[in-house]
């Protein structure tokens, strides 16, 4: 709804609308209609009490749509390459070992060239290393390698009620392939182009592990309004990264917030992982975290929790990441952690 100019939104906890709703009819019964006007009159009587959500500026709002949009080519991009490979593996296994990414263009052209193994086999040397030249592929031993395992290759199978079906089905998802990827193209570099047109670019363009495609995400999951969250929790809790605690006598348990946006969630847990190869702490960090006995996925959410405190002082100054004033900082707290960022120095 934020996309929009002509729509205002004041934000109301579905919490607040059932307890009001409670107040007046205790029975229980809820209907749509009722709720609207029960929602109209919250507004109405506190109104110093509920501020609308600011509009953001046509840029912001326009690269916010480019990143959603582009995740969603990518999701088709995997769709497709997952079933590209299980079409594959049932009458042409052997061209998964040639190429270790599938979502790319000279996988896309080698398919189109040679659909089956047995035209493959036809190719002459010199044409294979033709192809691979002009596609860049100029790493002499792994063509060698390639060309070698194309000559010892031998046919899953032989029957033509096999492979022409599945012929035509990889040959179909290629052309789909090939489209996405070029539409990936065009996303990134308008994507880019507004990014960097914002001012807020800085201070997103250099954080570890983030590159060309989380930097604009992480620009947009902050946006430019810096009055709308008032610390660093609220981004948490917003984005689903901080869990939710119940206690109640004796118990206590933590599980996944539900009520979140999911690509706002993504976007910092990916970026999370993607620091622990860019970042001594981080990585340091996430090491601690698996030595307590977190999963993968545990340790990566509570990184994600450290690091969204760390940009938030970053993006209210205007002041671009730094990992040796942090690590000082870290010094003069006599932090723990400073024994594994050494030894994960040391390491490298």
């Amino acid at each position: 709804m934020q996309r929009y100019d002509f729509i205002v939104l004041f934000p109301v906890h579905p919490s607040t609308l059932a307890k009001y709703r409670e107040a007046f009819v205790p029975s229980g019964a809820k209907d749509d209609p009722t709720d609207a006007e029960i929602a109209l009159d919250i507004l109405l009587r506190p109104p110093d009490k509920l501020h609308p959500i600011k509009l953001q500026s046509v840029a912001m709002r326009t690269l916010g749509s480019l990143v959603e949009e582009r995740r969603y080519l990518v999701n088709r991009v995997t769709s497709i390459t997952n079933l590209m490979t299980s079409t594959l593996k049932e009458y042409y296994p052997q061209v998964l070992d040639w190429f270790e990414h599938r979502d790319t263009l000279i996988f896309c052209d080698f398919l189109d060239r040679w659909p089956t193994l047995k035209h493959v086999k036809r190719a002459r040397n010199a044409t294979l290393k033709s192809f691979f030249r002009l596609h860049n592929a100029n790493r002499a031993y792994l063509v060698e390698e390639r060309i070698q395992s194309i000559r010892a290759a031998t046919s899953l199978t032989e029957d033509q009620a096999v492979i022409h079906p599945k012929q035509l089905l990889v040959q179909a998802l290629v052309e789909q392939l090939r489209v996405l990827l070029k539409a990936i193209d065009r996303f990134d570099a308008e994507i880019d182009a507004v990014t960097k047109s914002l001012p807020d670019y800085d201070l997103f363009a250099a954080l570890p592990g983030a590159g060309h495609i989380l930097a604009p995400r992480l620009l947009v999951a902050f946006g430019e309004d810096r009055e709308r969250y008032a610390s660093a929790v609220e981004i948490q809790r917003y984005s689903g990264v901080a869990p939710v605690v119940e206690r109640s006598g004796k118990k206590c348990w933590v599980h996944w917030r539900f009520a979140c946006p999911t690509f706002l969630r993504q976007t910092f847990v990916e970026w999370a992982g993607a620091s622990i190869q860019r970042s001594y702490w981080a990585g340091a960090y996430y090491q601690q975290q698996r030595k307590k006995g977190c999963t993968h996925r545990v340790a990566v959410r509570a990184l994600a929790f450290k690091w969204i405190r760390i940009l938030y002082h970053c993006w209210q100054t205007r002041t671009p990441y730094d990992e040796s004033v942090y690590l000082n900082s870290l010094k003069r707290r006599g932090s723990t952690l400073l024994a594994y960022v050494s030894e994960s120095a040391n390491m490298t």
